[in-house]
């Protein structure tokens, strides 16, 4: 097994300069800047509109073309505001980080670690998963471990590991991830991770129904909750304004919990799709998260 690489945490330089100044202007110039940018997506650009338009078609098709149509205009607008709000959080006060984002039930997870185990949490990309890291890094008072997946451009890479890890959090590339849990196993803290992306390079993956196709789910969840017997809990997030979120846990599986194969990930679709349901625009539906199809001789796991 290759020794994890762990990413540094703070202090690492600081941001590009033209990020420090994007994120220095007012919260209204750039909330402007990201209507006109969605606008042009929207109406002039049409970015991935036929894709959109027939991922929202299969996965509503209770709704008309009009409210589709509001749920592809509404997903251009909140993926611009997240860039301009990835772009101040290159600066953003910690006080004003915990006034956008409200963590709703810490004690759940705080109940997990005083057992004196880790603790896995799963996320997926909903509304603005990079201030969710960022939140939590600020308010879990333990150390916090973070899966990612390296950028192609050298870069971009260091910037957003430096915008991630600004709060302490420990970034760990997500190929080396169950090696470096079982080196630093005694050490008690949460580990976090967003699941929902396409397996596309997974040996191992989990079909089910999601969102009226047949989808491939990446098994990484689950494959650390056999081998550590960790309990894991899922992180929902809900816009409730512009610029503010809330975040809330919801148990995924017990400390030692005995679970049939695909059981957590089933449970882990089951409540990611629940989350789109109820905010779909807040999902990225430019993302081609269905390139996978499953073979006649795919039943599961």
């Amino acid at each position: 097994m290759p020794t994890p690489t762990p990413m540094p945490g703070p202090g690492q330089a600081r941001p590009a300069f033209w990020v420090r100044a994007l994120a220095a202007l007012p919260w209204p110039l750039l909330y402007g800047v990201a209507a006109l940018v969605a606008w042009l997506a929207h109406r002039v650009v049409g970015y991935q509109r036929e894709f959109i338009r027939g991922s929202l078609a299969v996965a509503f098709p209770e709704a008309d073309f009009a409210e589709r149509e509001e749920i592809r205009r509404r997903y251009y607008l909140g993926f611009a505001q997240m860039f301009i709000e990835l772009v101040k959080a290159a600066t953003l006060p910690p006080a004003e980080l915990r006034r956008r984002v409200e963590i709703r039930n810490l004690p759940l997870v705080h109940a997990a670690l005083e057992t004196g185990t880790p603790v896995l949490l799963v996320a997926a990309h909903q509304c603005n998963w990079e201030w969710m890291l960022l939140a939590l890094s600020l308010e879990l008072k333990c150390p916090l471990d973070a899966a990612y997946k390296p950028l192609v451009d050298s870069w971009a890479d260091r910037e957003m590991l430096g915008l991630r890890s600004r709060f302490g959090a420990r970034l760990v590339p997500a190929q080396t991830l169950l090696g470096d849990i079982l080196q630093r196993r005694k050490l008690v803290r949460a580990i976090c991770m967003v699941a929902d992306q396409e397996p596309v390079t997974s040996e191992r993956k989990h079909w089910t129904r999601f969102l009226n196709r047949d989808t491939a789910f990446y098994m990484g969840p689950e494959e650390i909750t056999r081998v550590t017997r960790y309990p894991a809990l899922f992180v929902a997030m809900r816009r409730v304004a512009r610029g503010c979120y809330e975040v809330e846990f919801q148990p995924l599986c017990a400390a030692r919990e005995t679970l049939a194969p695909g059981e957590l990930t089933e449970r882990y679709a089951r409540l990611v799709e629940r989350q789109i349901r109820a905010a779909p625009a807040d999902w990225p539906w430019s993302h081609r998260r269905w390139r996978l199809k499953k073979s006649l001789y795919d039943t599961g796991a």
